[in-house]
């Protein structure tokens, strides 16, 4: 078995659980390389998601040998043969375990920010990585997960060798494991693409499953989720279109250089706009030709053109015909945006621009009618004197918001938060 990527791994590890009729899921996965799929199991069975982070004990002798782990909340799993085999003092143990609790907290801050972990007391823990090879730091989550007093541990991943399921059944209640190959290398030989996980989209995908969950009870299944095809003078744009039930308006985005619809910042965003009732179309201003050519993504007039025809062809299609229309642009794509609202009759309900080049739509701002935040990270010092410059420059409506801590790709715990609840508000507000 050979996945895709682990959204691909993901999506088929959710199906092999749905069935299984969970009580009270937690879903806890390994970072970075297990969030991914987590994130997807965490959307099928409408479960909370978070990361569950332990550091092993490695002998003051022998620190490849671990003699126990460690979790947060003060949690400490020891494997007492290793300790007592070695005649390992508890003053031994406290040295080791004081040095792992500092890059265990540190790495806490930096993937939740300001946010708790989900208690699992009393609750299914679904311990998820993105495959298991000797299984140390999976067999160390389920025991500090069980110390947290979760009710029942299974442990889910896409791919392990044979004997896994054997090998982790003292540790957890149930193994779940989609393929165990005699040919067991490597876990990234079963991944077409094994691409390393940043740290930064670990926050992002936190931050994605924390507001679906904060959406989920008052924003409904979506009533229209379709990819789409839109024609665009002598080319075909491909996106995504999602309105959730009763939507009224629908938000355009036009992303920015180096970006796409399968941005998951942009995907971010759209959720958060989605889990407010508001509408979305990602989609991608250049085809994936026109983008080898990087004049393009700075041809502002042409962005703007292909934004204006989207904009025609959701005012044609039956699914939005009369919902009222919104942009929200990064980098070039604010300009984009920008200057497509200025076009003569583009009755565009309200523009936000997060980290964006409002000011490369500088001649037009002044005829831009468009209730219009633009959101920039106050350590984006450049873009942040670039955006007060458009600000005087509009006669619109208008609102400079800035986040605390931000640099340009928001990539610090909670700024993307803030960025897309400032763009949520400003959608339903104009």
């Amino acid at each position: 078995m050979t996945f895709r990527d682990r959204t691909d791994a993901g999506k088929r590890l959710a199906r092999a659980l749905t069935d299984r009729h969970i009580d009270d899921p937690v879903v806890v996965a390994l970072p970075r390389g297990g969030v991914p799929v987590a994130l997807e199991v965490a959307r099928a069975l409408h479960a909370p998601l978070d990361v569950i982070l332990v550091r092993k004990l490695g002998a003051p002798t022998q620190p490849e040998l671990a003699m126990g782990a460690i979790g947060e909340g003060g949690v400490r799993v020891l494997a007492d043969r290793v300790v007592a085999s070695l005649h390992v003092s508890e003053a031994d143990i406290a040295a080791v375990e004081a040095r792992e609790r500092v890059e265990l907290e540190r790495r806490a801050r930096r993937f939740r920010g300001p946010r708790d972990w989900v208690p699992l007391a009393g609750r299914t823990a679904i311990v998820v990585d993105d495959g298991i090879a000797t299984g140390s730091t999976a067999r160390a989550a389920c025991a500090v997960a069980r110390a947290h007093g979760a009710r029942r541990i299974i442990f889910a991943a896409p791919v392990g060798p044979i004997g896994v399921e054997e090998a982790m059944a003292d540790v957890a209640d149930v193994v779940v494991v989609l393929d165990t190959p005699v040919r067991f290398f490597a876990i990234g030989q079963f991944y077409d693409d094994f691409t390393q996980v940043s740290d930064e989209e670990v926050v992002e995908m936190l931050d994605r499953a924390h507001h679906a969950e904060a959406g989920a009870q008052g924003a409904g299944p979506a009533a229209y989720d379709a990819e789409v095809t839109i024609k665009a003078g002598p080319v075909v744009l491909s996106g995504r279109l999602t309105l959730p039930a009763g939507a009224r308006e629908i938000v355009t985005f036009a992303h920015g250089s180096g970006s796409s619809r399968h941005s998951p910042r942009n995907q971010y965003v759209a959720e958060v706009l989605q889990a407010a009732g508001l509408g979305t179309l990602l989609f991608d201003l250049l085809t994936v030709a026109e983008e080898r050519d990087r004049a393009n993504v700075f041809d502002i007039q042409l962005l703007a053109d292909r934004l204006r025809e989207t904009t025609d062809w959701l005012r044609s299609h039956e699914a939005t015909a009369g919902l009222a229309i919104g942009y929200f642009g990064a980098s070039t794509g604010a300009a984009a945006a920008l200057g497509a609202a200025a076009a003569s009759g583009n009755d565009i309900a309200a523009v936000v621009s997060r980290g964006g080049r409002p000011d490369l739509a500088m001649p037009v701002l002044g005829t831009v009618r468009a209730p219009t935040l633009l959101i920039v990270g106050g350590d984006d010092t450049a873009v942040l004197e670039l955006n007060r410059k458009a600000y005087a420059a509009l006669r619109c409506e208008r609102r400079l918001e800035i986040v605390p801590g931000a640099s340009h790709l928001f990539e610090e715990p909670g700024t993307l938060a803030r960025a897309a609840e400032l763009a949520r508000d400003w959608f339903r507000a104009h």
